[in-house]
């Protein structure tokens, strides 16, 4: 079988030492200092209390986990090397309540296969099969089914997973059932116990992977990457796959290869749908143009170069030290005037001031792709990949700016950079939170530029040929990771759904971020809703007192080889006011 030979792109790699550093700062309540929280490295013996002021100080190593943690309120935890000298925290009370929408499994009742396809992560009873999906609570046949989490990862090959996971499973040559061999031996296959063949006309089992079948064992599978196996015994298995799975079957999934939607798309869907319409009350792009800076207000006045230019050089001594001033230049000059020479040169000669601030290296860098100039864009994300190779959010911002520049086989080397730190130790495994947006956008390079990295590849790791799928994909990110901003969507019913981005409302998913260095959200829009859909934002703030670049990446036909993707870029300046950024249809 083909393997796909990945290209290593030579990126810079640091090794971490074990170096101490003191950090201190205050514990409030968002509003009173908290006195005796418990400070404390975790796994270890070291920590501290707040003192009645809430201020506390703490020697930690590089690379630990810091732990704030108060009766009553929620704990935060913070990975040390993202932390410089200071750290603020704030706690929130711990608030036990039922959510307004849960996922519960259907009743042993008869499911359409497009309500098996959406239960498939909830329901872990949901079989995929090459000829459907499969519940095992009515199936009426005795299916085993085994979760990925259950896999011994140590067993080194798919033989001996299935070998450890289901009983009555034999290693023996092929045609020989009696005799038995390792796993790892070349003849090997799996004669299932009690499959309804015999020593006179012994049958093997074959493998249903991800609605491929294979008759010879798959070894090429990673089993890392398997979510789900289930084992259908020899009766059913010639019932369903005809005489090919007499001697049983197993059914293997993939993550890869896993188009259901997980439980938090389910969960947004199901808030889409179950909202309530009210008055909304947003202000338009235009209006929030009167709260701009004077300079900018200034310069979109102007009617030609040299007036422009003159505003400009009037306000830079002024703006001097400001960064966005620089991007407000740059982006004017740029977008509305095309005077690109001249807005180059202002970025050029503030490049040694904006390189030392990397949130503004990262709202340039969204510029430059929202203009296609994927070239320059590229150059900056070596630049942030450079000074915080632990930032996971880069290897993202790399692998997309090579597919930006149309360099497909670069872009999946990115992704497997990123996957070889994991298990190098280097970058820490978020499974829950980026992670999936990871996976999702190789698999979506796997599967738009199969040409480039063969079908087997595709067929095996990616996704299946009949995913016909409509929904509309929009992923924001943003270049300060303290930012704090509310998302709101506005369905074709007039309904809306709000997407909290604030310590107050989702304290547990910011600590995350931070932890593993990423800021990057995802939303798939729902596909039974045909009409108009606004998103609107409500900026909050930032600790740094700084405005904060926000940019939508738009995927219509997502998936399918007409896919379309559109990129924009939003300051976030006035606050606590519902201010419109687009319209999908």
């Amino acid at each position: 079988m083909k393997k796909l030979l990945i290209l290593m792109v030579a990126i810079p790699f640091f090794a971490i030492s074990q170096k101490t550093k003191t950090i201190e700062g205050m514990v409030t309540d968002g509003a009173s200092p908290l006195k005796s929280v418990n400070v404390y490295i975790q796994d270890s013996e070291t920590g501290t209390y707040t003192d009645v002021n809430g201020r506390y100080s703490i020697t930690v190593e590089e690379g630990s986990i810091l732990v704030f943690s108060f009766q009553g309120m929620q704990s935060q935890n913070f990975a040390t090397n993202k932390i410089s000298k200071e750290l603020n925290v704030v706690l929130f009370e711990a608030i036990n309540e039922l959510e307004g929408v849960t996922l519960e499994k259907s009743k042993y009742t008869l499911r359409s296969q497009t309500e098996l396809f959406d239960a498939y992560n909830v329901d872990k009873d949901i079989v995929k099969t090459k000829f459907g999906l499969i519940d095992k609570k009515i199936s009426g046949s005795a299916i085993e089914v085994r979760e990925g989490d259950q896999i011994n990862y140590a067993a080194g090959n798919i033989l001996a997973v299935l070998q450890s996971m289901f009983a009555g499973v034999q290693i023996s040559p092929d045609g020989s059932p009696m005799v038995r061999v390792s796993p790892f031996a070349p003849e090997a296959v799996i004669y299932n116990r009690g499959s309804g063949s015999s020593m006179y006309n012994p049958v093997a089992a074959v493998y249903d992977v991800d609605g491929m079948i294979y008759t010879d064992p798959p070894l090429f599978l990673d089993i890392q990457n398997i979510e789900r196996v289930a084992r259908i015994p020899g009766l059913a298995g010639a019932n369903l796959y005809g005489t090919l799975g007499a001697g049983g079957v197993f059914i293997i999934t993939t993550k890869s290869g896993n188009l259901s939607p997980t439980k938090e798309h389910l969960a947004f869907r199901a808030k889409q749908k179950a909202i309530q319409q009210k008055e909304i009350k947003v202000i338009t792009r235009e209006q929030a143009k009167k709260n701009w800076p004077t300079y900018l207000q200034e310069l979109y006045e102007a009617t030609e170069f040299e007036s422009a230019k003159n505003i400009y050089e009037k306000y830079e001594k002024q703006y001097q030290s400001t960064p966005q001033f620089y991007l407000d230049a740059y982006q004017y000059f740029s977008d509305e005037l095309k005077e690109l020479t001249f807005a180059d040169r202002i970025v050029s000669e503030k490049q040694d001031f904006l390189l030392e601030r990397p949130e503004a290296l990262k709202a340039l860098a969204f510029l430059y792709e929202s203009q296609s100039r994927f070239v320059k864009e590229n150059e900056l994300v070596k630049q942030l990949m450079s000074r915080a190779p632990n930032q996971v959010h880069t290897y993202l911002q790399m692998a997309n700016s090579f597919r930006n520049m149309n360099k497909p086989k670069k872009a999946m080397s990115i992704f497997a950079r990123y996957n070889y730190l994991i298990d190098d130790g280097f970058l820490a495994d978020d499974k829950t939170g980026f992670g999936p947006i990871m996976n999702r956008e190789r698999d979506n390079l796997l599967k738009l530029e199969k040409e480039n990295f063969g079908e087997s590849t595709i067929t095996n790791t990616s996704f299946s040929k009949d995913d016909n799928t409509k929904e509309k994909r929009l992923v924001f990110e943003w270049n300060d990771i303290d930012a704090e901003f509310e998302l709101q969507f506005v369905n074709p019913n007039g309904q809306s759904f709000t997407w909290e981005h604030t310590l107050a409302a989702n304290s547990e998913e910011i600590s995350s971020e931070k932890n593993f260095g990423y800021s990057v959200k995802e939303f798939m829009l729902d596909d039974s809703m045909n009409g108009l859909w606004k998103v609107n934002v409500t900026y909050i703030g930032s600790p740094k007192s700084t405005p904060t670049y926000l940019k939508t990446s738009i995927y219509e036909n997502y998936n399918q080889p007409t896919q379309i993707k559109s990129v924009n870029v939003y300051k976030m300046l006035l606050k606590n006011t519902n201010q419109e950024l687009f319209s999908i249809h």
